[in-house]
Order: C-alpha cells, then structure tokens, then sequence
C-alpha cells in the first residue's frame, strides 16, 4: 500500500482542500442543508465516498456529541487522506465562521447601538424565537415515534423549565430510560425512516465503496487506540494547565476553557441541544453576558455559514470583551483570545471522536450498541429545545418585563417568520433576512 492516501483515494490533497474550503464558506442552512450539500457533491456529483458509506459515517457521527455535519466532514476528511485529511476538512469547516463571527461580534460591542443594527437584531430576535420552534419540530418529527419518547421529551420540558433541573442530569436521566426500554419495551425505541431522507443513489463507481479495501491508516487497532486518547488528553490538559499558569483557575480563560469542554461532551442532538446549557452557564452562573446579548448570539449564528454551535465563538468574544482581559484599552484582542479558547475547546473533543472513533467503526460495520440511550436523549432533547423556545418568546414579546405591555411588533414578525417556515418551507437565511430587512423598515417608521 502507498504511504501517500492522496493517492490511494485518487483524491489529491489540493482537491479536496478547495472543497473543504469553498463549503467552509457556503455551508449556511443548519446541519439539514449542511449534510445536504455534501451529499449532493461529494456522493452524486463528485463520486468520491458511495452513498452507504456516507450513510455509514453519518449514523456514527449522530451518535456523538458534538456537530454532526463537522464531524461528518472530518470523518470523510480521515477516509479520504488519514489524520491530516480530518483536520484538514474539520478545519476548513469552521475557521470562515470563526473569523466572521469574531467580526461580527466586534462590530456588535463597539456600535451595536446604531440605529441600524438594533433595526435589523429588532427583526431578527423573533425569527430567532420561530426558528428554535422549527428546529424542535424538525427534530420531533424525525425521533418521537412513540409514547414513550414523547412522555420523555415532555419531562424534560417540565423538568428543565419548571424544575430548573441542569441539563447534563437530564442527559443522564434520558440515557438509563433509554437503557430500561431497550431492556423492557424495546419497540418503543424502534427507529422509523424519517420522509425526506437521503435517498439511495448509484454510486458503485465511488471511489470509496463497500468493496474498497481499508487502507493501513483505517485499520483498527488497540496500540494506536490508546495512544490516540492519552495524546488527545495531553493536548487537553497540558492547554488547559497553560491557562491556569498563565492566569489563575478562577479566571475567566481558565473556566471558559472548563466550561465549554463540559458543554461539548454535552452536545447530543445538536447545538440547539446544547444551548439551554451554554445558557444557564453563560448568562446565569458566570454572567459572561446577558439573555439580550445571548440571543443576539444565536442570531448572528443563524446568519452566517458553519455549524450553529459556533454561536459559542461569539459567546466567548463578548465574555473576553466584557471582562476587559488586558485592559479597557485591548477589547478586541481580549474577546478575540476569548473566541479562540472557547472554539478550541468546544472542537477538540469532536475531533478527538473521530479520529480515536473511525477505525474501530470502519473495523466493524454495523453495530450499534449504544443507540438505545442516545435515541432516548434525543428525545429528551426536544423538550429542552421547546424550553428554549419559549424562554426567547419571553424576552421578545416582554422585553420589560411580564407585567410590561406586550410587543404587539415583535409577536408580528415572530408569526410571519413562523408562516414562512412551517407553511413554506423557506430557507433560514432568506427568513433572517427578511426579518432583519422588516426590522430596519419598522426602526426607521416606528
């Protein structure tokens, strides 16, 4: 076999560099779209990874914590040219969004209260709200089939809204429900094809297939699995204990860096998942910003291209910022150092999955074990996205308080942008858009 994997995919490096690169940067539309795209180019256009394959990966990467559509990218990225391969792909598709949203954050603090710019956030915070719903919708509708999983998302609902109960205990409390029904009531965790799913494709001249021998870097085994995750938790560690040298435990590099490792192993379900979280970390516990500003966050999220959790990028340049890191005279450096810890951390851990994961799956095809809990916390998942929902609607239509006079204005845009996407089905962006555009219109004539 070849040293070089460029070659034995018959993908050169450079190839699949400017498409990593040109999807960093056109990768709008969520983790549907994301994974969309993808499979239109690289399975029906391109031929490079057959459709079971691509399926095959995909359903190791749901199972995970962390982005799906980034992690499918980086494990596509390791079959097609090995560990500089994943980077490579994992890499490209964050970094556009990283940069544009330290930008945009920059641009939010330092003139965030231009009459344009609230006009257009003005707009956009109830399609934010309509979008969370959509999401948690789109999310049921593919999970909840059965009483039991409806019951579970329920609970979660009511236990994290009323209850005020911590998400990573309703992660684990939906886990042994999902162990007790796969022991007791397994059909009640039967998985049902979601209409709308990728459809089979001829694809038997992919370059990688079914039939296609596993090079050496994709064969699987325990020497290389043990030294993958002491080396991953080094490198965790050791930038971990450089931050509590360079500035102290208790500062706020040092519990960003903690804090978001926790929210990425917390991750199930996707970001909307893992927002409540990131929430009442964020906003209640650290007070890194406020439940405005954390919105906006979302907001902006939803405007530019990667996946919707590098939200966390700009939640960790507004906490640098606010803290003043090195001084009222170096905001931008502080919340960009901030950015840069967050991302790193909230990452890491997805492509540590991938890279210590992908051998042993591509060893052994098929075989799910853990599917049962994690089909339960997706379930759970959907209550604490509608929470989430509701807690936005809250602070968009009384943004005074409960006992102020509701914005008649804001309920308005939150049901067209509502229409736009449970009737027509139209895209976020062109929603967020529209919604920024109405807000700007609005800002000048109210």
């Amino acid at each position: 076999m070849t040293s070089e994997p460029q070659k034995k995919s018959g993908v050169s490096l450079r190839q699949a560099f400017y498409y990593w690169l040109k999807l960093g940067f056109i990768s709008f539309g969520g983790p549907a779209g994301q994974l969309g795209m993808m499979h239109q180019e690289l399975v029906e256009k391109r031929g490079w990874i057959s459709e079971q394959r691509f399926l095959h990966a995909l359903n190791y990467c749901m199972l995970l914590p962390g982005p799906e559509a980034q992690q499918l990218a980086t494990y596509i990225g390791w079959l097609l040219h090995g560990t500089r391969g994943a980077l490579m792909a994992g890499l490209l598709f964050i970094l556009p969004s990283f940069f544009m949203l330290s930008l945009l954050a920059w641009v939010y603090l330092a003139w965030g209260d231009k009459p344009l710019l609230q006009g257009a956030l003005y707009g956009i915070k109830p399609a934010v709200t309509a979008i969370v719903l959509f999401a948690a919708w789109r999310i049921g509708k593919k999970t909840l089939h059965s009483p039991a999983l409806k019951l579970l998302a329920l609970a979660a609902l009511l236990a994290i809204a009323v209850f005020k109960v911590p998400f990573p205990y309703i992660v684990i409390a939906a886990a042994l429900t999902g162990l007790l029904l796969i022991r007791w009531w397994p059909a009640q965790l039967q998985l049902v094809p979601a209409p709308g799913s990728i459809q089979a494709s001829s694809t038997a001249a992919a370059l990688i297939n079914d039939n296609t021998a596993l090079p050496s870097w994709q064969l699987f085994s325990w020497r290389k699995f043990v030294f993958g995750i002491a080396l991953g938790l080094a490198i965790w560690a050791v930038s971990l204990a450089l931050l509590v040298l360079l500035y102290g435990w208790h500062s706020p590099q040092a519990q960003l860096a903690w804090f978001f490792t926790k929210a990425a192993l917390l991750t199930f379900g996707g970001a909307y998942a893992v927002l409540p979280y990131v929430y009442q970390g964020a906003v209640e516990h650290y007070s890194w910003l406020s439940a405005l500003q954390m919105m906006d966050a979302l907001a902006l999220g939803e405007s530019t291209p990667g996946p919707l959790i590098m939200v966390v990028t700009f939640v960790g340049f507004v906490a640098g910022w606010t803290a003043q890191l090195f001084g009222p005279a170096m905001l931008p450096l502080a919340g960009l150092l901030a950015a840069t810890i967050v991302t790193f951390f909230t990452f890491l851990p997805s492509f540590l999955f991938i890279l210590l994961g992908a051998p042993l799956v591509e060893s052994s095809r098929k075989q799910s074990v853990f599917t049962a809990p994690l089909r339960a916390i997706t379930a759970a998942v959907v209550g604490v996205i509608v929470n989430l929902a509701l807690f936005f609607g809250y602070f968009v239509l009384f943004p005074h308080g409960i006992d102020a006079r509701i914005d008649w204005l804001a309920l308005l845009l939150g049901l067209a942008a509502a229409f736009a996407l449970f009737r027509y089905q139209q895209g976020i962006v062109r929603v967020l858009a529209a919604s920024a555009a109405a807000g700007i219109l609005l800002q000048q004539c109210c």
